[in-house]
């Protein structure tokens, strides 16, 4: 049952988190462990509920570059955790650093900042310790490429449930669900005293807070802010400054296939669980001086099992999991709802060849299915992907690029406004040439690299011409929703400075993968739960020190519920 605004405001928090998703969750645990008395606020329930979820509904002015934003999300308690394959691996010291072959900002903090919150963003995400190289024997090549770096995988990523027992039992924090905030209040001297709020089944009210961390998602904390500066022009840079603009996500897909010629190559591209208890898989990334040659944006390769919606590939296995997949009510619950799409297509579906393709292959098909159902969905730790090898070791090539800045990416608000009033984000994800021919040059790098060593070769599915239009065709994104709340030196630059607090309201932080200036190789999420963690050990040490939060005096709470 969603809390009453007395019960909230009679909680007395020093500081209010908004958002229970992964960063949110980890940021306000980090917070109360630090001596601090939190509120977190989540507008959706335990489970997903379509009435919250069409909240997240948005004008999605790019269909064929975005997916439907309300798809993205999940508006319930562990946020997109309940979509989240589970991948966990940080920003390159490379992403923190200036690259003048790039048009790209450089970041307000170093690696080094970050340093310290690697290993315990990567326990609060349950991907056991901190190691992303895993040396491996039997290859010989020269240091253009490296393939002993890892990604890392959590065991358990739906986080609330890997955290239940401290959400749950720790007597300084509170959970509050259902409470979706639409504004802010301010005080004479700028700061946030307030939050209107819409508590699902008891209506409008207002709370009093003293301290305010927003982490309600990349696209959910950009709205929200934008509404705000709507109400009050010039808050956060205005409309021309950068608040909603340089929208990023990740170029990924496959253009080429690719055949490993070195067995040891091969068999060390495969999932397989180290000796800190978590699956992880080997990537073949450029060196740095080789992004810097080619002028190319931070990208990673590995292999993968043909397309599955393509039949051709006369696999019983892979026919089974497109025929899964390919029934919405079966395929939801094995896979978010933007990955189904990317391997199923667009419907109608033509089953016919897939079935044949079971029925020549009858007894792998039949092993294939429990095994893989136990594997990824009940043991521990848990396989998290599917990648099935052959005897002519070829696979697709998938390719996972930055996204380089652009102002014209953006999100802005609509006329229209949700059930609660609060106006609907307008979404224009764009992808440039500029973004496909730093893919096309790594491809070449790679494929030289590869037979440079005697390792293997590549074999593009299109013409060379084609290329640019291929990548392209592709590139489709928002499930990293990085960039619209940039971090910057100045209020020119960035929305929230390098400590994560924004410009002009000096009680609002924002810790989300919208605040990272650039989006590396890396999918977003340990980035910025490591921030969260950072942020926590900010906010603490300005308390003790009697700043900031520990200059307000606690908020008069009797008074604080106003009704509808």
């Amino acid at each position: 049952e969603t809390p009453s605004a007395e019960t909230i405001c009679g909680f007395g928090a020093d500081i209010c988190v908004i958002g229970g998703g992964p960063v949110g969750i980890v940021t306000a645990l980090a917070l109360e462990e630090k001596g601090l008395r939190v509120l977190l606020l989540e507008s959706g329930g335990f489970r997903t509920a379509p009435e919250a979820q069409a909240l997240s509904e948005g004008e999605n002015l790019r269909p064929d570059n975005n997916y439907r934003p309300d798809i993205t999300v999940a508006r319930q308690l562990g946020g997109t955790s309940n979509l989240w394959g589970g991948r966990c691996l940080p920003y390159d010291p490379i992403d923190f650093r200036n690259r003048p072959w790039l048009d790209v900002p450089q970041w307000p903090l170093s690696e080094r900042d970050l340093a310290p919150f690697l290993e315990p963003a990567c326990a609060a995400l349950g991907a056991g310790q901190a190691v992303f190289r895993a040396p491996l024997a039997g290859v010989k090549a020269d240091d253009a490429f490296s393939y002993d770096t890892l990604e890392r995988w959590s065991n358990m990523p739906r986080i609330h449930s890997l955290h239940r027992r401290a959400l749950t039992e720790r007597k300084e924090l509170l959970v509050a669900l259902g409470v979706t905030v639409l504004g802010f209040g301010y005080g004479p001297e700028g700061r946030i005293r307030r939050l209107k709020i819409h508590l699902e089944g008891r209506g409008r009210e207002e709370i009093s807070v003293a301290s305010v961390v927003l982490a309600a998602g990349g696209n959910e904390s950009t709205r929200l802010l934008l509404a705000e500066e709507r109400r009050r022009p010039g808050l956060f840079g205005g409309s021309e400054g950068p608040l909603g603009r340089y929208y990023m996500g990740h170029l990924n897909g496959q253009i080429a296939d690719i055949v490993l010629e070195s067995q040891a190559l091969h068999d060390g591209l495969d999932f397989f669980v180290d000796d800190h208890g978590s699956y992880v898989r080997r990537r073949l990334v450029p060196a740095e001086w080789v992004q810097e040659r080619e002028a190319l944006a931070n990208v990673a390769f590995w292999p993968v099992v043909p397309e599955i919606a393509d039949p051709a590939h006369r696999s019983g296995p892979l026919s089974a999991v497109f025929l899964a997949l390919s029934v919405p009510a079966f395929g939801k619950r094995l896979i978010a709802e933007a990955i189904r799409e990317k391997h199923l297509g667009p419907p109608p579906y033509r089953r016919g060849r897939h079935i044949a393709n079971i029925l020549r292959d009858p007894l792998r098909t039949l092993g294939f299915g429990p095994r893989f159902l136990w594997r990824n969905k009940v043991a521990r730790p848990r396989l998290p992907g599917l990648f099935l090898t052959n005897p002519a070791r070829r696979y697709g090539l998938e390719y996972h690029s930055e996204q380089l800045p652009n102002p014209d990416s953006r999100l802005t608000l609509a006329e229209t406004t949700d059930r609660l009033g609060l106006p609907r984000l307008r979404l224009e994800l764009r992808f440039s040439e500029a973004d496909a021919g730093s893919i096309l040059r790594a491809h070449a790098a790679l494929g030289a690299w590869l037979e440079r060593n005697g390792l293997g070769r590549l074999n593009y599915r299109v013409p060379e011409a084609e290329r640019i239009s291929a990548v392209l065709a592709e590139a489709k994104h928002g499930n990293h929703q990085i960039g619209t709340i940039r971090m910057g030196l100045s209020a020119r630059e960035g929305v929230v400075d390098r400590n994560c607090r924004t410009f002009g309201v000096t009680n609002l932080h924002v810790v989300s993968t919208a605040v990272l200036p650039t989006s590396s190789q890396a999918n977003p999420t340990l980035t910025a739960v490591q921030l969260g963690l950072r942020l926590a050990d900010h906010i603490a040490a300005e308390r003790h020190a009697g700043t900031v939060i520990g200059s307000i005096e606690r908020p008069v709470f009797p008074s604080c519920s106003l009704g509808s």
